[in-house]
């Protein structure tokens, strides 16, 4: 679900350009976001955001970095089970600093990790902290020339000694870059990386993946490569209860909006644009469709078909102009009667550019 952009460069009145390999982290009931910014050339200050909820807004937290120097980049934060929270950082280089229970000031000096740590000659950046079984993983982008790939190394403190484990994902993708994460969720583990592998994609215009994985039994992480596939759907989407337009599968042609008013809405709609949700259990069968739609030209159609771009058509949901692009109201039509798990798609028609904003839709 698109919630927008909770953060940006002006969040922190003393950054300078650029901000970029962000984390952010759960504790005392609020949200720690961490960002390199770009102070001048190669010098960089990590600037740290609170806020009590994901969806932001966020703020500057101390008003200045929270440390700064050349090449820190790249910030990683863990909170270990005893409550000491570490951060590692850098570019070329591998540091780390213990972090306070506040979580927005540091405990002790900052300390370099030995290249032994990692494949010699091989850490670039792009670090990510975390434990699993009592054992602790330090996943990092690796170089090779031009190009990154994903490595690992683990330990059994989070200050080290690390050993060297080998290569999590090849060198691949539209981007010659790569910045690894890992999670775990309702009892599946995931490794999350970019690539530019998108249409238009590139070194700067770079997308997420997401694979799911087992552990080996001994615990390390086998050789993964990009997919175009990804991870696997564990649930299916309830279509009976009100979903924003923003939750989406995958879209082509359409933008999100954000009024202060709506939050995040669908625009940007123009003929034969469409957007698809994955996995959708209509369990006895549909009758009807709602979507909450403004419109402020002629309008136009909303078709809403399953299992493909060109499957059976279930209804028509006809937009006309509400009088303004913020003036919202509710459209209701009716559909042929559908059972079971599909995958829906949102098709918009109409003869003009822009037919209308969408904010929220629900079956019935």
């Amino acid at each position: 679900t698109d919630l927008g952009s909770p953060m940006n460069l002006k969040t922190f009145s003393w950054g300078n350009v650029d901000a970029w390999a962000s984390q952010c982290v759960y504790r005392n009931g609020k949200f720690y976001w961490y960002a390199c910014i770009r102070l001048e050339k190669d010098r960089f200050g990590i600037g740290v955001a609170v806020s009590e909820r994901p969806e932001g807004a966020f703020v500057d937290a101390i008003g200045k970095p929270l440390i700064a120097g050349d090449s820190y980049l790249d910030p990683t934060v863990y909170v270990d089970d005893d409550g000491q929270a570490y951060m590692y950082f850098g570019n070329g280089k591998l540091w780390f600093v213990k972090l306070n229970q506040d979580m927005i000031s540091t405990l002790g000096s900052i300390v370099e990790i030995p290249r032994t740590a990692v494949s010699v000659d091989s850490y670039l950046e792009a670090p990510w902290l975390y434990k699993r079984n009592g054992l602790y993983y330090l996943i990092y982008a690796g170089q090779v020339p031009g190009r990154e790939n994903i490595r690992y190394s683990t330990s059994s403190s989070p200050t080290g000694p690390w050993e060297y484990k080998g290569i999590i994902m090849p060198e691949e993708g539209g981007s010659w870059t790569n910045h690894p994460g890992m999670a775990d969720y309702k009892g599946n583990s995931y490794f999350v990386y970019h690539n530019g592998a998108l249409p238009g994609g590139g070194n700067g215009r770079r997308s997420v993946g997401v694979e799911q994985f087992k552990y080996n039994p001994d615990g390390t992480i086998p050789l993964m490569k990009m997919t175009t596939t990804g991870s696997e759907q564990i649930g299916n989407l309830n279509p009976y209860i009100r979903h924003q337009a923003e939750e989406i599968c995958w879209e082509e042609g359409i933008e999100t909006e954000t009024n202060s008013k709506t939050g995040v809405y669908v625009a940007s709609i123009d003929n034969n644009d469409y957007i698809k949700v994955k996995g959708v259990d209509f369990g006895k069968g549909v009758k009807a469709f709602q979507a909450n739609v403004a419109c402020a030209s002629k309008g136009g159609k909303i078709e809403i078909h399953i299992d493909s771009l060109s499957g059976s058509l279930l209804g028509t949901c006809l937009v006309q102009n509400t009088g303004d692009w913020q003036k919202w109201v509710t459209k209701n039509c009716k559909l042929i009667k559908t059972k079971g798990i599909h995958d829906v798609y949102f098709v918009f028609k109409g003869s003009e550019d822009n037919l209308f904003n969408l904010d929220y839709w629900k079956f019935k």
